[in-house]
């Protein structure tokens, strides 16, 4: 059975557009700040803002206002709304840091966004209830039940930004702790 369910996945992900990664390529103009990373020869553009669009599952680098690079994400079990309470399995929405990362034993590479922020520790004080923690951008688990594939067409996290380990990857060496994300809705 488990077969027959991996087989309809498949199916369904190769026949739909939900897996993608968009490179945009832009000429650098001259006088612009370009980011090079220590280990390579290659320049990068400034990564300025992290832009997560919840309704259409992306999550977009910004390099001087403009998009450079586009994901597919997956989102917390409860898609729809702001988080308001730990354990509600929703995203939250509104203006955050990515203020750390680490690597991961269960989603190989994460990057911490600061939720809550103030205007939300507020209103879950006002309201008497946890405004929860550690929302993440974070990998897909290496799992040999599940491979990776499953799980990037599903919102299966408790309220974190889930990528596939290559564009996780990549956004952890293009984005830079301190970077503004913005999770619309």
């Amino acid at each position: 059975m488990r077969w027959l369910l991996a087989l309809l996945c498949l199916g369904v992900t190769s026949l739909s557009q939900a897996a993608f990664t968009e490179t945009i390529i832009r000429n650098p103009q001259p006088g612009k700040p370009v980011q090079s990373t220590p280990n390579s020869t290659t320049t990068q553009p400034l990564i300025d803002k992290v832009l997560v669009i919840k309704s259409e599952r992306r999550l977009q680098l910004i390099s001087r206002g403009e998009p450079l690079k586009t994901y597919r994400i997956s989102l917390g079990k409860q898609p729809k709304g702001h988080k308001e309470r730990e354990g509600d399995m929703k995203t939250p929405e509104g203006f955050y840091w990515l203020d750390w990362r680490k690597t991961s034993d269960r989603y190989n590479l994460s990057m911490h966004i600061s939720y809550p922020n103030i205007s939300d520790a507020a209103t879950a004080r006002r309201e008497g209830r946890n405004p929860g923690s550690m929302i993440m951008i974070h990998g897909t688990p290496i799992d040999e039940e599940y491979p990776e594939w499953y799980f990037h067409t599903l919102d299966w996290t408790e309220g974190c930004i889930a990528m596939r380990n290559g564009d996780m990857r990549e956004v952890w060496s293009m984005v830079k702790d301190g970077t503004l994300i913005e999770i619309r809705p």
